[in-house]
């Protein structure tokens, strides 16, 4: 029997694309698998709360850590979460014991600030920046583990690392920042960073600090990023992207967003109405990100750096690459 296309229909045939453009935000409609574990610190006597993401696929997948703000948890930024996974990542949120949810919790509602504030200390920091090999490390025996539900699950040898805020500040830290004094904590296996609302070093200067960072690094933030807690100016926010050595440097300024924007919810304070076009251009960035830098996906990192990035942000948001 022959078959006869109409003259639209072949003409489709011939004109499609041998395969679809690429689209950071397609994700499957199954949903990711989510496991809560605690890591243990036996040098420090300390426990670090993680949560995972997982995707649908057992295959070994690329992994994130994530490391929340000042007063959060394992259980903040679920969109990411769930996004990352779905897209084929590992997504593991860690919990910073001293800084965490703990701090404010029980407290009265009109202690809770001095509480954060006294939590912002140099003390958290080191704690914070010392848990993030302590959770890789666990990976690594986890992966290798006959009986243990990650067990040939997670390919570390292509590591990312995110953080918001104070997490933030715990993400430059690992991953290339370089401190006024001493070695610094830069971890080796770390191959590629997203830091949301940024931090300059408290003392030095950000040239020193940042202009030897030598992985790719992603840098989101507001025009009205600013923190009633630590005193953080939008303005102070934008002074470490300039610094940044060019090749694989990227940064997002979301017009109107304030602190929150990179959360779940508003927080004490903050006027402004949220924008779920924030959160769209964040997982879409984000994402092309990972993939790029990850996956070695040459589809994403050609997305990344063309205009097409301009179709997911709004007309007065700032997308800036060297």
């Amino acid at each position: 029997m022959r078959i006869v296309l109409p003259l639209v229909g072949l003409m489709g045939l011939l004109c499609a694309p041998l395969h679809a453009a690429y689209d950071p935000l397609m994700i499957p409609k199954t949903m990711p698998g989510m496991q809560d574990m605690v890591v243990k610190d036996a040098k420090r006597d300390r426990e670090i709360p993680i949560r995972v993401y997982l995707p649908a696929s057992t295959a070994p997948a690329p992994v994130v850590l994530f490391s929340h703000g000042l007063g959060g948890s394992r259980e903040n930024n679920p969109y990411l979460g769930n996004q990352w996974a779905a897209r084929g990542y590992v997504v593991v949120f860690l919990q910073h014991l001293g800084s965490d949810e703990s701090v404010w919790k029980d407290k009265p509602i009109t202690e809770r600030m001095a509480a954060l504030k006294n939590a912002a200390d140099l003390k958290n920091f080191l704690l914070r920046v010392q848990d993030v090999p302590v959770v890789i490390d666990q990976l690594t025996r986890w992966n290798q583990e006959e009986t243990h539900p990650l067990k040939g699950r997670l390919d570390l040898k292509h590591l990312g690392m995110s953080g918001h805020s104070f997490g933030g500040s715990t993400t430059q830290a690992v991953s290339g920042q370089a401190p006024r004094i001493g070695k610094g904590f830069t971890d080796a296996r770390i191959q590629a960073a997203v830091i949301m609302s940024p931090s300059s070093p408290a003392s030095g200067n950000p040239k020193t600090a940042f202009g030897q960072v030598k992985m790719p690094w992603m840098i989101l933030t507001g025009t009205k990023d600013s923190s009633p807690l630590t005193g953080v100016d939008p303005k102070d926010r934008l002074l470490d992207y300039p610094e940044l050595p060019a090749g694989q440097k990227y940064q997002l300024i979301l017009d109107n967003a304030e602190h929150s924007a990179f959360g779940d919810r508003a927080l004490p304070g903050e006027r402004e109405k949220r924008n779920p076009n924030h959160h769209r251009a964040i997982l879409a960035l984000t994402t092309a990100f990972w993939d790029s830098y990850l996956r070695d996906d040459a589809e994403a990192k050609k997305w990344l750096d063309s205009d097409a990035v301009r179709g997911v942000l709004e007309k007065a948001d700032q997308w800036q690459k060297k």
